[in-house]
């Protein structure tokens, strides 16, 4: 999962693009970038780490232009090196794009262009989709590009790179600075857009429209690519679309609660999701004490479910804000040494108490574990944990770091089936294989309890279409086995790699 932003102004954008990225450092911490167009220059940066550490005003200098692209990458494809950060920049004729997402045909597109002596220079997998895109527009002529032949080119190159996506593009058509908007058929990944009197934003969450005082205007439309030029009333153009499916991991947890996707808010979904969770929590027949949320993605739901039990809400923990999320840290090394820093407890709240904690799911479990055990070193009577949202169960293949089934805690814990095969092997999950996840990690993490939030009530919470694959394997966009088996076997050798480093 990944964060970008392209802004075309009426002024020098790339100290707006810099705000804007600060309000996505959420969506991914190893790398942050910013490119514009200037004079038929088409200067770049790109720094490990956080904004604030790579972008200056020194460097904000060096990036004049009245277009650009900027981004924030925590990596699903690829590693976290430098030479992996967007956004990426082709020659001919003169091209920026920065992504969001996975594409997952990365090895035909990867052949396709070593077919025609192109080499790639990085593992990203935008950067195929980008050189793929340059070469469909050279195909239509070799200079002077119009915006039709852009949106050919476009539709040429989402027929030969497939994935959940949504991508932002700078370059010169009609002889103007033009900025590209794309979505895929599916709309699994987000994308927003909005104007005010000086500029066109768009982003990965409006949160970064907010930062600049930007009018939300509504979502780049599932397979739909817009163009915005300065002065013009920005266009439409459908190609492909399968209907709407968003990614409900966006919501549970990687969106900013004031965010809005495709209409709806972030926040009030998470209260819905934790009126639904203590739904389940009361079948139960438990009791608590107090209500504590581990922070600070789970405070809505929490909050929520207090107000329905009639419980008491308290803080138990004090955040550190000058570290980093631990879920989008690229090895369990550096969640457990970030967790150290970024959570203490205060005492008084879990001593001798019956502790009702609550959080936005659970996938590898390792910091859980720790957070668990401060809890228990702070004299809790009992703790239960309830969690706002489903059992992870299944891989993501679609941009959400969590593309191997060994890496997931819950899915250990999966009863076998009939045949004797693994749980994943079965139909859909049912209360009962819930259940048997429940008890069986409840033992690993030394809970009282533990409650997820059944998919009936995911459903309850959220009743649009959605992707929730991560849940029920119910994959929107389907991926043979060989694109399944190269995405995990990437995962696996980059984290080897960050671990050995």
């Amino acid at each position: 999962m990944c964060g970008f932003v392209g802004i075309i102004s009426r002024h020098d954008c790339s100290a707006d693009i810099v705000l804007a990225l600060q309000a996505l450092q959420h969506r991914g911490q190893d790398s942050a970038g910013v490119g514009t167009i200037h004079e038929n220059d088409f200067p770049v940066a790109r720094r490990l780490g956080l904004v604030s550490q790579g972008f200056g005003p020194d460097e904000i200098e060096t990036l004049p232009g009245q277009i650009g692209i900027g981004h924030v990458r925590y990596p699903t494809i690829g590693s976290g090196s430098l030479r992996d950060a967007q956004p990426f920049w082709y020659r001919q004729p003169g091209v920026l794009m920065a992504h969001n997402g996975n594409f997952i045909n990365i090895p035909k597109m990867n052949q396709t262009l070593e077919d025609q002596s192109v080499h790639l220079m990085s593992r990203c997998d935008v950067e195929p989709v980008l050189c793929i895109f340059a070469l469909e527009l050279m195909r239509r002529r070799n200079n002077s590009h119009t915006t039709e032949d852009a949106i050919a080119a476009l539709e040429a190159t989402f027929s030969q790179a497939v994935g959940a996506y949504s991508l932002v593009v700078a370059l010169i058509l009609d002889g103007e600075e033009t900025l590209l908007a794309a979505r895929d058929p599916l709309g699994i990944r987000p994308a927003v857009w909005g104007q005010s009197d000086n500029c066109t934003v768009v982003a990965s969450e409006s949160v970064a429209l907010d930062a600049l005082d930007v009018k939300l205007v509504g979502d780049v439309a599932p397979g739909e690519v817009m163009v915005f030029k300065t002065g013009h009333e920005p266009k439409r153009f459908q190609l492909k679309t399968y209907g709407s499916t968003p990614c409900i991991f966006e919501y549970i947890y990687f969106a900013r609660p004031d965010s809005f996707h495709n209409g709806k808010s972030v926040y009030s979904v998470r209260l819905n999701l934790g009126r639904e969770l203590a739904r389940a929590w009361q079948a139960k027949n438990l009791d608590a004490d107090v209500v504590i949320p581990i922070p600070d993605t789970s405070r809505p739901s929490a909050g929520a479910l207090a107000e329905e039990l009639r419980l008491p809400y308290r803080e138990g923990f004090i955040k550190n804000r000058y570290t980093g999320r631990t879920f989008i840290m690229p090895n369990a090394c550096e969640r457990n040494n970030a967790l150290k820093l970024k959570l203490n407890p205060i005492r008084s709240e879990f001593a001798g108490r019956r502790v009702l904690l609550v959080d936005d799911s659970i996938v590898r479990g390792t910091t859980l574990k720790r957070t668990i055990q401060i809890i228990r070193d702070q004299g809790a009577k009992e703790i239960h944990l309830a969690i706002h949202s489903p059992p992870v169960i299944f891989p993501c293949y679609y941009g959400i770091d969590m593309s191997t089934q060994e890496e997931l805690a819950a899915a250990a814990f999966l009863p076998p089936c009939e045949d004797g095969t693994n749980g994943l092997a079965g139909s859909r999950p049912t209360l009962e294989m819930q259940a048997h996840v429940e008890n069986g990690l409840a033992r690993r993490l030394s809970l009282d309890s533990l409650t997820y939030l059944p998919l009936a009530g995911l459903v309850k919470a959220f009743p649009e279409t959605c992707c929730s694959a991560c849940f029920d394997g119910e994959y929107p966009l389907k991926l043979s086995d060989q694109e399944k088996t190269w995405i995990e076997k990437d995962r696996r050798t980059c984290v080897q790699r960050e671990l050995v480093l």
